[in-house]
């Protein structure tokens, strides 16, 4: 190593993130970190849970970084809480079978992204989660986005960010925009 010159090393990672709140930005913001890790030769996995089968610009965007890679789990309907169907449950689970997978794996970021929301439907048991994150290797970062984030996650972050909502154009009825909100 150059003396003043660090390199990157994944061996300095290691924390859990939790972005929560009901504001626009979640993903995006652990979409800014993977961007950021991959200028430093970082790897990140992204596993979102109840977003497939939707034409988001990220998906198009991370083919430009191949240290980035992006799964979906989910269908592409919106899962209705109060009576979610069995694929919603099947879908959820097939992405925590597959975070579970990927723990084992070189990455050094894994973005959980919507898993909050997966949880609070309670689509995935919210005690395998903490029990994989406590699991997790030590020097792995993970990411978790989504609404709804429970005590018991924050209480296990290293870093807790709550992104609120105080003016929206939805509430002018401005609909969703490509690019800026998917």
């Amino acid at each position: 190593m150059t003396k003043g010159k660090q390199t990157p090393t994944s061996l300095a990672l290691g924390c859990i993130h939790v972005i929560t709140g009901d504001g626009k930005g979640k993903t995006t913001s652990a979409l800014g970190l993977a961007l950021r890790a991959a200028g430093h030769d970082l790897k990140t996995l992204m596993i979102q849970f109840m977003k497939k089968g939707w034409d988001y610009g990220e998906l198009r965007a991370v083919k430009f970084f191949p240290n980035i890679q992006i799964i979906q789990y989910g269908t592409p309907d919106f899962v209705n809480k109060s009576n979610p169907l069995p694929i919603d449950f099947q879908e959820a689970q097939a992405a925590l079978a597959h975070f579970k997978k990927e723990l084992s794996n070189n990455w050094d970021i894994i973005i959980l992204d919507e898993i909050n929301v997966a949880l609070d439907y309670h689509l995935i048991s919210e005690q395998e989660v903490l029990d994989l994150l406590e699991r997790k290797p030590k020097n792995l970062e993970v990411i978790l986005t989504g609404r709804y984030a429970s005590q018991a996650i924050i209480d296990l972050a290293d870093y807790y960010t709550t992104i609120q909502s105080v003016k929206h154009p939805y509430q002018n009825n401005i609909n969703a925009r490509k690019g800026v909100e998917f």
